[in-house]
This record gives C-alpha cells, structure tokens and sequence, in this order.
C-alpha cells in the first residue's frame, strides 16, 4: 500500500511541477516548452529509478 502511495504521489507532483513551470515561465515559447517538459520528465524518471524502484 505505500508503495502505490509513494507512487500517486510521485506522478502527482510531476505534474503539479510541470504545469507550474508551464503557467509561470514558459506559457509563450512552445519549443522551449516542449524541451523544458521532456527534461523534467527525465529528471523524474531518474530520481524514480534511483529512489523508488524497490519500494
């Protein structure tokens, strides 16, 4: 059960993170946008396979 807790709540802050900096800095350059969204995604991939893989 906390494993799929930690989980939700992994994938709700990825996206808590990736529609404020979307709304905040980058709501008028669709390229910087799109690079900015596949790097923090990235970003949270590797902490996930780093952290939260075993859990």
């Amino acid at each position: 059960m906390t494993g799929n807790l930690s989980r939700v709540l992994f994938i709700v802050l990825l996206i808590a993170v990736i529609l404020s900096v979307d709304i905040l800095f980058l709501r008028h350059h669709f390229m910087a946008r799109l690079f900015v969204n596949i790097g923090i995604v990235m970003a949270f991939a590797i902490v996930y396979y780093l952290f939260f893989r075993k859990v």
